[in-house]
């Protein structure tokens, strides 16, 4: 068994993957804050007015991943801490940044 194989907020989706997160807007700047309950926490740095919170996850997402941000969909949980998002990249390669992400220090 992989590291990768580890990730329960990560799934195959077609071409994609599907990513759970738990997300905690209005934090001093955007983070992960590790795994917790099925999903990879996120601290953004974006209040959750207006959808702001969203398109900042959306944008950090994408740069992290170095795709573009249309490849980046909420799918479920908009208005939500709890979201769902699919990303067109290999799960190869998002597991590979998501053991990236979780080993950086805070």
């Amino acid at each position: 068994m992989t590291p990768a194989d580890d990730f329960s907020c990560l799934s195959v989706r077609g071409d994609g993957v599907l990513l759970q997160l738990s997300v905690m807007p209005n934090a001093r700047r955007t983070e992960v804050d590790g795994l917790h309950d099925g999903a990879l926490r996120v601290r953004l740095a974006a209040p959750p007015i207006d959808g702001r919170a969203n398109d900042a996850l959306v944008a950090w997402l994408a740069k992290s991943l170095g795709v573009p941000r249309r490849d980046v969909e909420v799918l479920r949980g908009e208005a939500s801490r709890r979201k769902q998002v699919a990303i067109a990249v290999s799960h190869d390669v998002a597991a590979h940044w998501l053991a990236e992400v979780l080993k950086s220090p805070a």
